[in-house]
């Protein structure tokens, strides 16, 4: 999941060397936290949200083919 999540991260924002996205497992829950520079948070997250919840969705649906659970956090 976390090469899915860096992908699409990558292609939304300006500085995508600044992009870092580490992956954690808690049981059957994958927890995916997304690093952007301070400029890009805007075009990551979006307006009220849209993009974020749009990558959320996205890895959902990937993750549930695998009868999974990931959780996206994308931190400051």
């Amino acid at each position: 999941m976390r090469e899915l999540v860096e992908v699409i991260v990558k292609a939304l924002v300006d500085d995508p060397e600044s992009v870092v996205v580490t992956e954690k497992e808690e049981g059957r829950t994958t927890v995916v936290e997304v690093h952007v520079a301070d400029s890009d948070m805007g075009k990551v997250i979006g307006k009220q949200g849209r993009i974020a919840k749009a990558i959320r969705a996205v890895v959902k649906a990937a993750a549930s083919k695998e009868d999974r659970k990931v959780v996206v956090d994308i931190a400051d």
